[in-house]
């Protein structure tokens, strides 16, 4: 397209296909991480289980006189541990949901992109001489 000024402006399906090609890499971004995330969080779940499992045997036996009270230390230690574990899979399921909502709004601006690219958006667009600068 060429204009009397000698401005040539892009062909509008190669400007689609560079704005696919750039979403493209983002939603593949967005689920690379939530992937990383997902898999952290499913490995802290099984050692929090463990280590719940391992505070309830521990606290039992103490309580029947099986164990010493000093394994008191090894419950404390084994506390702060679930408490921890607790918290960063809180903040976990945090980053998940907000990797979601980050693909998701890619998505909405992709589909806005290609409303905006359909012939009629165009020919709108060239009609009323939105778009021009």
């Amino acid at each position: 397209m060429a204009s009397i000024f000698g401005f040539r402006s892009r062909d509008p399906a190669r400007d689609r296909q560079t704005d696919v090609a750039r979403l493209d890499r983002l939603a593949k971004l967005f689920e690379q991480i939530a992937a990383e995330i997902d898999a952290e969080k499913t490995g802290l779940e099984s050692r929090y289980q463990k280590e719940a499992t391992n505070a309830a045997f521990l606290i039992e036996a103490m309580e029947n006189g099986s164990a010493s009270d000093r394994r008191s230390s090894e419950v404390s230690a084994l506390t702060q541990s679930i408490l921890n574990s607790e918290r960063r899979i809180a903040a976990l399921a945090r980053q998940g949901g907000m990797m979601r909502e980050l693909r998701h709004s890619l998505d909405a601006v992709f589909d806005e992109n290609a409303d905006a690219d359909s012939p009629a958006a165009v020919e709108s667009a060239r009609q009323t001489g939105v778009g021009r600068g």
